[in-house]
């Protein structure tokens, strides 16, 4: 339910912006709507095992960063979305993934995010 109530937050935040068709200039929230509208994505979470047990977004897998190579196997037609503490794990598996050829989003750190979280 907290999950629907700020998907429609994030939606009800875009229909007051213009028409931008240019994905560029789009804030951070409202690129994250737009992957959630379309349904068609991963949530990584990339700290470590702990640090995942303790709390993590709901529906996040974890992969720690250091362990995100050339091996790694996941869909290529969905969005990749990541996340760390602080944001400096995340921005490393951001590259990582990006370089292997995966379309990725960096949501940064973990207590700034505003998805439902486990506890």
């Amino acid at each position: 339910m907290k999950k629907i109530l700020i998907i429609i937050c994030l939606l009800l935040a875009l229909c007051g912006c213009t028409n931008n068709q240019n994905n560029t200039n789009l804030s951070k929230e409202e690129k994250l709507s737009k992957i959630i509208q379309k349904n068609n994505y991963i949530i990584i979470d990339v700290r470590t095992k702990e640090e995942y047990k303790e709390g993590h977004v709901v529906d996040a897998i974890n992969i720690p960063y250091d362990e995100i190579n050339k091996n790694i196997k996941l869909d290529k037609d969905k969005t990749i979305v990541v996340y760390c503490k602080s944001g400096n794990r995340s921005k490393i598996a951001f590259n990582t993934l990006s370089d292997l050829g995966y379309e990725v989003f960096d949501l940064g750190a973990y207590d700034s995010i505003s998805l439902e979280k486990t506890n």
